[in-house]
C-alpha cells in the first residue's frame, strides 16, 4: 500500500501560505505548517498541524519534516526591524535547507523575487540570491518561483497605495515614477506553487502577472478604480522617502522601506518574460474596489499580534 504524501508549508497562516496550504487540501494532500505563531487562529482547523520552525533546533525542525514529499518555502521578513531582520530570515532559511535535506524532503518550491543578485547592494535582493544559490548548491530538487508584489485581500503594498489615495490629499511617486512593476494574484502564485510541486524537474519560474505597469500610470489607475482622485506628483526619492517615514509613524507602521523606493527605480520588480499568472490586477481590483484600502494594513502589527488570523487590511 502507498503511503499518503505530507505537504509542508512555511507560514500556512499567513499570506501566501495560506494560499498554496488551501490549495493543496482542495487536491486532498496532507498539509502541515511550520511557523513562528503556532498559537494564531487556525484557518483550517484539524486538517493543518502546525509545528514551530526550532530553528535553534535543528534535529526538532528535521523531525517535523519527517516523511515530507514537498516543502514550500515563503517565510522571509519584508524589512529589518528589532524583532526580526532579512540576515536572520537568511540564517533560519539555510537551516530550513539543511534540516529538509537530513529529513529526505523530495523537493522545494521556494519563492525568491525578481531580479536577485549577490552583486546588489540592496540587502533583500542579496538575501533571495543567496538562497536561491545554497537551494541549487544542496542537490535537492528544487522550484524557484520569481514574483515582483502580490496582490489580493490580504495584501498590504497594494492596499495600502489605495488607503494612501483615500487618505492624503496627493500621492507622491519617487523620481519620474516611470519604472516598471508586474504584480501578480497571490492565488495564481499558489496554483503555480503547487503544480511545480508535482514535478522533480529542476526549474526557475519568472511568477509575474498578465499587467505590467507604469509605476505612476499604476497608481493613476487604482485611484481612478476605488473612486478617488489625487494629484499624483513626481517627488525626488529623499523627500519621498523622509514623507513615507511621516506616514509609518502616523500609522505605527513601515509604510515602505529605502530598499523598496531602490528597487522600484531600478526596476528591479520587472522581467522581460512572459506572465505566469492570469488575473489581471485592474480587474481584481474592479471587484473589490469598495473594500481596497478602506482600512491600513499594519506589517508590524501581524507580526506583533501572533494570534489573530490575517484579514484584509
Amino acid at each position: 500500500m502507498t503511503t499518503k504524501q505530507i505537504h509542508a508549508v512555511t507560514g500556512a497562516f499567513g499570506y501566501s501560505g495560506k494560499y498554496i496550504t488551501q490549495r493543496l487540501l482542495d487536491k486532498g494532500l496532507d498539509v502541515i505548517t511550520l511557523t513562528n505563531s503556532v498559537q494564531r487562529t487556525n484557518p483550517f482547523g484539524e486538517r493543518v498541524k502546525a509545528y514551530p520552525f526550532n530553528f535553534d533546533d535543528p534535529l526538532k525542525l528535521a523531525e517535523s519534516l519527517k516523511g515530507v514529499s514537498v516543502l514550500y518555502n515563503t517565510y522571509w521578513v519584508r524589512f529589518n526591524h528589532k524583532m526580526f531582520t532579512q540576515v536572520d530570515a537568511v540564517e533560519n532559511t539555510l537551516i530550513l535547507f539543511d534540516a529538509a535535506q537530513k529529513a529526505g524532503v523530495e523537493r522545494i518550491v521556494h519563492i525568491s523575487i525578481t531580479n536577485p543578485s549577490e552583486q546588489s547592494p540592496l540587502e533583500y535582493f542579496y538575501g533571495k540570491a543567496r538562497l536561491e544559490r545554497a537551494l541549487v548548491e544542496s542537490g535537492m530538487s528544487y522550484a524557484i518561483l520569481r514574483p515582483a508584489i502580490l496582490f489580493g485581500k490580504e495584501d498590504i503594498l497594494v492596499n495600502n497605495i489605495a488607503w494612501a489615495l483615500r487618505h492624503l490629499p496627493v500621492f507622491g511617486v519617487f523620481g519620474d515614477g516611470k519604472y516598471c512593476l508586474q504584480p501578480i494574484y497571490v492565488d495564481d502564485l499558489a496554483e503555480i506553487a503547487v503544480a511545480q510541486g508535482e514535478s522533480r524537474t529542476n526549474t526557475l519560474v519568472q511568477a509575474i502577472g498578465p499587467e505590467t505597469f507604469v509605476y505612476g500610470e499604476m497608481i493613476k489607475q487604482i485611484s481612478k478604480i476605488i473612486g478617488v482622485w489625487r494629484p499624483v506628483l513626481a517627488v525626488p526619492p529623499a523627500f519621498g522617502y523622509l514623507a513615507s517615514y511621516l506616514i509609518g509613524k502616523m500609522v505605527n507602521d513601515v509604510f515602505v522601506t529605502r530598499t523598496e523606493i531602490e528597487g522600484l527605480m531600478g526596476n528591479l520588480l520587472y522581467v522581460d518574460a512572459p506572465p505566469a499568472g492570469k488575473t489581471r490586477m485592474t480587474d481584481w481590483a474592479k471587484s473589490h474596489a469598495n473594500e481596497l484600502g478602506r482600512k491600513y494594513a499594519s506589517e508590524l502589527e501581524r507580526r506583533r499580534d501572533r494570534v489573530r488570523e490575517y484579514k484584509p487590511g
